[in-house]
């Protein structure tokens, strides 16, 4: 990748239910141990005279955040992108493939 191109992420996580989908220039482990960092999201143009719903939702929910933090075991994956598709909010019912591998949380002692 050239260094005059900046990143971009598409990171899909499991929010209260549903399945968020958003894009960011800025992904990283963070400073907060078992969280993934999120920032800069990127948001499709006003331009379109087509209005997603679920982004214009996303875009309410996320409006003054600089940056926000997902724990690990909701992260269902993160993809560097050539360019940024609608930011979108599925139903995460039971028909999912993919389920988050289970954590052990706490500091108990796992002797049996």
């Amino acid at each position: 990748m050239s260094p005059s191109k900046s990143r971009l992420y598409r990171v899909s996580f499991h929010n209260q239910g549903k399945v968020y989908e958003i894009y960011a220039k800025g992904v990283s482990h963070g400073g907060m141990p078992g969280f993934v960092e999120v920032e800069k999201l990127v948001f499709g143009e006003k331009t379109v005279v087509v209005v997603d719903t679920s982004e214009e939702k996303l875009k309410s929910e996320f409006e003054g955040v600089e940056r926000f933090y997902v724990p690990l075991h909701a992260v269902i994956r993160i993809d560097e992108v050539a360019k940024a598709g609608p930011s979108r909010i599925t139903a995460g019912g039971g028909g999912d493939k993919v389920v988050p591998f289970p954590m052990a949380m706490g500091g108990g002692d796992l002797k049996g």
